[in-house]
């Protein structure tokens, strides 16, 4: 199913602006360096400084918060299908 580009008058994101993203996967020693590589391709100005780490209550899994400095709905969904895909991530919020 192809999605159909949403109007930027329909659009309830404002470009360029700062866009939150929660991703959830196992925890892992690498995820978070993984996560912020991934990120830094999309938004060359994330760093780790803008990472927000939550491990869950039994330490099985690390929520991340990443920050992005979105310029278009195109790289915001570049950005989530590559998350999405990765192997450690499970959930992008």
């Amino acid at each position: 199913m192809e999605m159909k580009p949403i109007p930027p008058e329909e659009s309830l994101i404002v470009y360029p602006s700062e866009f939150p993203i929660k991703i959830m996967g196992a925890m892992h020693d690498a995820f978070a360096q993984t996560i912020v590589e991934v990120v830094t391709t999309y938004d060359p100005t994330f760093h780790a400084g803008k990472l927000e780490m939550r491990p869950s209550s039994k330490g099985t899994y690390l929520a991340l918060t990443v920050t992005v400095w979105a310029t278009s709905r195109e790289q915001l969904d570049n950005l989530y299908r590559e998350l999405s895909a990765h192997p450690m991530v499970k959930v992008v919020l």
